[in-house]
């Protein structure tokens, strides 16, 4: 008893289809080994302690900025606790924020863990103005009952049709 079909046309569809398969496999393989460092992943405090992420793996960081947390390192560096209504963080930065970052607003930090646990942004993004918020952390705060807000809005609304700006 054979497993191969009688028919040769069949024959002929499982040998093709058994040659393309571990093609389409690897390369699949290679692609998602080739992205593995490019991936980063968004968390809020809670979400990041849960999930176990390890020093060193980069990743976004995302929250309200913690009242009174706010500190100016000797170095010239900032330090501050992201926090969500569950955990915080704290997030060492050192370079330039906008003015619209403040403390109990909403951020988004990327960059990685420290042995030690704490959070070093390579960048750190602020809110725009009282109602827009990114969509990742308007979410996350909602599924945590820490929405505050009407709802995100988004950073670009086009003008309504015949009304001349820009002039």
């Amino acid at each position: 008893m054979s497993i191969w079909p009688k028919s040769r046309t069949a024959r002929r569809r499982l040998t093709i289809l058994l040659a393309v398969a571990p093609v389409l496999a690897l390369a699949a393989g290679l692609t998602l080994f080739g992205l593995r460092d490019n991936i980063s992943f968004f968390y809020t405090p809670a979400q990041a302690k849960e999930a176990g992420v390890t020093a060193g793996r980069a990743f976004q960081l995302g929250g309200l900025v913690e009242v009174g947390s706010l500190n100016r390192l000797p170095d010239g560096a900032m330090q501050f606790r992201v926090a969500d209504r569950k955990a915080a963080m704290t997030v060492v930065y050192s370079g330039e924020v906008t003015s619209l970052f403040r403390e109990g607003q909403g951020v988004v930090a990327e960059g990685s863990l420290r042995p030690d646990g704490v959070f070093v942004a390579k960048r750190v993004l602020a809110k725009h103005d009282e109602k827009y918020m990114p969509r990742e952390v308007a979410k996350a705060l909602k599924e945590q009952g820490e929405w505050r807000g009407e709802g995100p809005r988004p950073a670009y609304s086009p003008p309504k049709p015949g009304k001349v700006t820009g002039i």
